[in-house]
């Protein structure tokens, strides 16, 4: 269920701070046997309010910003399935999570949650090459993209 690339979606999905709601959420990287790098896209545009919305990956140096933007309605999966609206990828919000405790909590498929798909290798291929590249993501997560 864990592997890179693949979009689950999480109703609902407790965040570390004890929060939680409906999420989706994006496996970039396995780390060892136990633990992974992800990252929770939005919908919640928090952008410049003039900044045009453009599929693919977004630095603004000058705002701390950088993302990886899923346009609505661009297939972003192997299948097809496209986000109903734009959905963001911050790179400052990259976690790393422990295995043991998601499937704790989330244990039954279409119960706990849902497989959406997995990122066609090309979009995960720019996803991973934007957050490497970006001034907000922290050099321990960049590090282990580049393995």
């Amino acid at each position: 269920m864990y592997t890179a690339g693949k979009l689950l979606y999480f109703d609902p999905f407790y965040f570390k701070d004890g929060g939680s709601k409906r999420k989706y959420f994006l496996v970039l990287k396995i780390i060892g046997n136990n633990a992974i790098l992800a990252c929770l896209p939005s919908s919640q545009l928090h952008l410049p309010v003039n900044q045009e919305i453009v599929h693919g990956c977004l630095e603004i140096v000058d705002s701390c910003i950088g993302c990886y933007i899923f346009k609505a309605a661009i297939p972003i999966t192997k299948a097809g399935w496209s986000f109903e609206f734009d959905t963001i990828l911050y790179g400052s919000w990259l976690d790393d999570f422990n295995v043991d405790e998601l499937n704790e909590k989330y244990s039954i498929e279409n119960v706990d949650y849902e497989i959406i798909g997995e990122l066609s290798d090309e979009e995960m291929k720019n996803v991973i090459e934007c957050f490497m590249k970006s001034n907000v993501v922290k050099r321990k997560y960049k590090r282990l993209l580049a393995k």
